[in-house]
């Protein structure tokens, strides 16, 4: 409730801001774009479509010029690249569990090839065994993008993230090194947080 979904919605062109602009390597975002990927907690993948039906969607929108087989080829890339074997490519959403799910809309995300991807708590509904393989693959991808994640995790923020923003109340009250934020926070609030005073 303070804000953090909201930002990224807008990162991702999703909502418009009610003022100010909001930039990317010096223009303005207008809309939701192609060098942007978005991952949704609720994994965003259409129930009625395979794994590879969902990714081979977005393909198409992406690479309009390539072949069936192409697109194939790249969507199965990003399936091996999240550490999903190929018969994934074949199953509804329903018969893959929840760390699947996420892997399959991380794979739809990257597969697009964006400079950027925004990831909104990607982990929150998912067991601890999930959730580290997703980390583990967010420090991978994070060699070659500019990720944006939204957590509540503080020990999360802690273990994947070289810079850290502290919302409350819709303001973001500290920015800053991950390291520093956490140890050496220059707001009170910031403080009061992350050493469990409120929250």
């Amino acid at each position: 409730g303070c804000g953090k979904s909201s930002f990224l919605r807008l990162l991702a062109g999703l909502e418009e801001p009610t003022f100010g602009t909001i930039e990317m390597n010096g223009e303005p975002i207008k809309g939701a774009g192609l060098d942007r990927g978005v991952v949704f907690q609720d994994y965003g993948l259409f129930p009625w479509m395979t794994a590879g039906d969902n990714i081979m969607l977005a393909l198409k929108k992406r690479f309009k010029d390539k072949s069936k087989k192409e697109l194939k080829k790249i969507a199965m890339d990003s399936l091996a690249s999240v550490g999903l074997k190929e018969e994934v490519f074949g199953m509804l959403p329903k018969s893959l569990s929840g760390g699947m799910k996420q892997r399959c809309a991380i794979a739809t995300a990257f597969g697009i090839d964006p400079p950027v991807l925004l990831m909104d708590e990607p982990t929150s509904a998912l067991d601890p065994i999930s959730t580290s393989k997703i980390e583990e693959l967010a420090m991978e991808l994070k060699k070659d993008y500019t990720i944006v994640m939204v957590t509540h995790n503080m020990q999360q923020a802690t273990r994947i993230s070289d810079k850290t923003a502290f919302f409350l109340l819709g303001e973001v009250v500290e920015f800053s090194d991950t390291d520093t934020l956490f140890s050496m926070p220059k707001d009170k609030r910031t403080e009061d947080y992350i050493t469990g005073r409120f929250g």
